[in-house]
């Protein structure tokens, strides 16, 4: 088991890896504990809450909204919970998502942690203290920043997961190995074999690579105010794949958006055709599925309430190089204009 610590202005995050499904309630303080899962979670792992209080979710991005949080309140209200009492989420990104809201807003917060139950929450979503819901299709409009108190990886509720959520997950770990450095990407394309079999050393070792950079980010720039930013990467496109259409995973949009980063990098001369080919290769080696037939209007539509524009402008991640991006204030036409260029060739999945 490995530790890291994230100091937050408000409060200490502990992230645990490669512990054991026996061991989660060891970490959880007082008596006073309300579990927060899904419908699956909890059909697939009844021991994990035997005889404890549990508010069960729906599942699916569909549930990640108000109202879903509005029925955790309630429920709240029903256990008399006060501000004693510590929330659980055990889940994926969608419930960590949701716990992490609804236990930082309920009575203006309640003590909380998180048990990541996916390879992409546990390399991304679970960790950072972001937590919101969706408003109106438009992805994590409504949150706050709220650090949990701890955040437990164990690697034995990856078992469970079907072969497109392994995918989902390699998305993001693209996203970080670009982010990271050729180390970390060169891991990625050896061994993704490795990890798309959930071998638990290779699933440790690009889990822990992942919370590094994350954490290190993170500890720099809590509140996404300056670096914090480029952990956007590939989100822009990523986020207005997601609604225009749903059944798209968020793994499948993200690849997707960083083939777009790497395309809009090289035609604005940022970055060379040899570092596009290289995320483009690793993406279709892990086996993502490829998104065409996506028509600028609608992603520049989707994109109208980005939470990272800032009036006229948004803040785009460009790519210079495999570990070297570059935060890029970019005026919403000149974006568009950019978009208009790269779709074709997104779309024939190719550089030029």
């Amino acid at each position: 088991m490995k530790e890291l610590i994230i100091e937050g202005k408000n409060g200490k995050s502990r992230i645990l890896t490669g512990e054991c499904i026996e061991n989660l309630e060891n970490y959880f303080p007082g008596k006073n504990v309300i579990f927060i899962t899904d419908e699956n979670v909890k059909r697939l792992y009844p021991g994990v809450f035997e005889n404890k209080p549990v508010i069960v979710t729906g599942t699916g991005e569909k549930i990640k909204t108000l109202d879903t949080v509005s029925m955790i309140y309630e429920k709240l209200l029903e256990a008399r919970a006060d501000r004693s009492f510590f929330i659980v989420g055990v889940g994926g990104g969608i419930v960590c998502d949701i716990a992490g809201f609804a236990a930082s807003t309920y009575m203006r917060g309640l003590r909380f942690g998180l048990v990541p139950t996916t390879l992409l929450a546990q390399a991304d979503a679970g960790i950072g203290g972001k937590n919101g819901v969706n408003f109106m299709g438009y992805k994590n409009l409504v949150g706050l920043f709220s650090q949990p108190g701890v955040i437990i990886c164990a690697n034995g509720f990856l078992r469970t997961l079907p072969g497109k959520e392994v995918l989902c997950g390699m998305g993001e770990l693209v996203k970080y190995a670009v982010l990271s450095g050729e180390k970390m990407f060169t891991f990625l394309r050896d061994n993704y074999e490795k990890l798309l079999n959930l071998e638990d050393e290779a699933v440790d070792h690009i889990v822990m690579e992942s919370l590094l950079i994350k954490s290190e980010i993170v500890n720099r720039d809590e509140r996404e105010s300056g670096e914090r930013m480029k952990l956007n990467l590939g989100h822009t496109t990523a986020h207005a794949i997601e609604k225009i259409d749903s059944t798209i995973s968020h793994g499948e949009a993200v690849a997707a958006g960083l083939k777009m980063a790497a395309i809009i990098s090289y035609q604005q001369g940022k970055t060379g055709i040899d570092t596009c080919q290289k995320i483009f290769d690793l993406v279709d080696r892990l086996g993502i599925k490829d998104i065409s037939g996506l028509s600028a209007s609608s992603i520049k539509d989707a994109m109208l309430h980005d939470k990272k524009r800032d009036g006229d402008f948004i803040n785009y991640v460009m790519i210079s190089d495999i570990g070297n991006t570059e935060i890029v204030r970019t005026g919403i036409g000149t974006l568009h204009r950019w978009i208009d260029s790269a779709i074709p060739l997104l779309n024939k999945n190719r550089i030029e």
